[in-house]
C-alpha cells in the first residue's frame, strides 16, 4: 500500500471514528461503511476485519499504534544495513519478514508493543470508547508509602489485551513461525507493562505535601525501543519441538545439541540466522544498500566498509550558500552576512 493510499484509508477510518463517537455506536451506514473499507485493506487476517468492522474507532488507534512501532523501528537500525525501511510499505503491519530472523523478532515486538501503547493512551485520553482510566486503584492507600491512587492511572492491562487480541490475530498458519511470532508479541507487551511508573503530586498548604496522590503512566515510546534493541542483540537462536503424533510444531527450544530449555518469556527468539542484506531481495525484506549514505571514519555499523559490504563508496560534495548574522539598521535596512558551507557525502556503490 503507497504512503498516499495509506493517508487516504487513515483519513476514511478518522471520519468513521468521529461519526461512531457522535451517535454513540455504530449506524447502519457507518457499518456499512466500516465494512467496505474493511475490507479492501490489505493484510488483515479474518478476525482483523471482524474488529475492524465492529470498532472502527479502535483501527484508527491500531493504526496509530503500528505506525509508532514502524517509526521506532526505523530508527533503531537507522545505522545498519537492515534499517527496517521495507516495514512501512504493503499492509497495515507494512511489508512481511519471511525469514524467521532476529530483525523480523524485533520488528514484531516493537509493533505489538506500539499497538498497545497506543491503546492505552488512547483510554486514558477518553478517546477510544468501551475503556478509560484504570478504575481498580481508584481512591484505595498505599499503607506503607503514605500515598493514595489518585488521578487517572493509565489501564494497561485492557491495552496489553487488545494488542493481544488484534496484533495475535495474524498468526492463523499452525507452524514454528507463529510460534516465534506469538512469542516475540508477547516480548514486546511485557517490555511495555515493565516500563509503566508511578507520577504523584502533593497536596497541601504552601506547597506542603499533607497528602500525595499517585498514579500509573506510560513509559516514553522510545525508551521502550531502547529496551527492545537491547533484547534484539542478545535473541535467542530456538528451534521448535514437534509432537509425536500429527508432526506439528508446540513449543519452542533454545538451539542446542541435547538442550532442551524454553526460552525465557522475556527474551526475543529467532528461527533463522540473518541474511547480510547487502542486496536487494524481497524475500528477505532487503532492499539492499546501494546509494545509502555511509561514514568513511568510522567503525561502527554504518562505516562504509560495513554498510557498502566490500562494494566501495562514491564521494560527492555540495556547496550550500545562504544569506546569515541578519541585523536590522535603523531605518528601515536590513544587513546580512554572506555564509558558505561545503559538506561531503559518502554513499554505497
Amino acid at each position: 500500500m503507497s504512503r498516499k493510499t495509506r493517508r487516504w484509508v487513515f483519513h476514511v477510518f478518522l471520519c468513521f471514528g468521529i461519526l461512531y463517537l457522535k451517535i454513540g455506536g455504530l449506524s447502519p451506514v457507518v457499518a456499512l461503511g466500516a465494512s467496505i473499507i474493511c475490507n479492501k485493506i490489505p493484510g488483515l487476517a479474518p478476525r482483523q476485519r471482524t474488529i475492524c468492522q465492529s470498532r472502527p474507532d479502535a483501527i484508527i488507534v491500531i493504526g496509530e499504534g503500528v505506525q509508532k512501532g514502524i517509526n521506532e523501528c526505523q530508527f533503531q537500525f537507522r545505522h545498519g544495513r537492515w534499517n527496517c525501511s521495507a516495514l512501512g510499505e504493503r499492509t497495515v503491519f507494512g511489508r512481511e519478514l519471511r525469514v524467521g530472523s532476529k530483525e523480523a523478532a524485533f520488528a514484531y515486538a516493537i509493533i505489538a508493543a506500539g499497538v498497545a501503547h497506543a491503546v492505552t493512551a488512547a483510554c486514558t485520553q477518553g478517546s477510544l470508547t468501551g475503556c478509560g482510566c484504570e478504575k481498580d486503584k481508584q481512591g484505595s492507600y498505599n499503607q506503607e508509602e503514605g500515598w493514595k491512587w489518585g488521578g487517572c492511572s493509565a489501564d494497561v492491562h485492557h491495552g496489553l489485551e487488545f494488542s493481544r487480541v488484534f496484533v495475535d490475530a495474524r498468526e492463523v498458519k499452525q507452524n514454528s513461525r507463529m510460534l516465534m511470532n506469538l512469542h516475540n508479541n508477547e516480548v514486546g507487551r511485557k517490555v511495555l507493562e515493565k516500563g509503566m511508573h508511578l507520577e504523584c503530586k502533593c497536596h497541601g498548604v504552601s506547597g506542603s505535601c499533607t497528602t500525595k496522590t499517585c498514579w500509573t503512566t506510560l513509559p516514553k515510546f522510545r525508551h521502550l525501543g531502547y529496551m527492545l534493541k537491547d533484547k534484539y542483540s542478545q535473541a535467542v537462536h530456538v528451534e521448535p519441538v514437534r509432537a509425536s503424533r500429527n508432526k506439528r510444531p508446540t513449543f519452542l527450544k533454545i538451539k542446542k545439541p541435547h538442550f532442551y530449555h524454553k526460552p525465557k518469556d522475556t527474551e526475543l527468539v529467532y528461527i533463522e540466522r540473518s541474511p547480510n542484506y547487502c542486496e536487494a531481495d524481497p524475500l528477505t525484506g532487503s532492499v539492499g544498500t546501494q546509494g545509502r549514505l555511509c561514514n568513511k571514519t568510522a567503525q561502527q555499523p554504518n562505516s562504509c566498509d560495513l554498510m557498502c559490504c566490500g562494494r566501495g563508496h562514491d564521494t560527492h560534495q555540495y556547496s550550500r550558500v545562504w544569506q546569515c548574522n541578519c541585523k536590522f539598521l535603523w531605518c528601515c535596512y536590513v544587513k546580512c552576512n554572506t555564509c558558505s558551507e561545503r559538506t561531503t557525502v559518502h554513499t554505497c556503490k
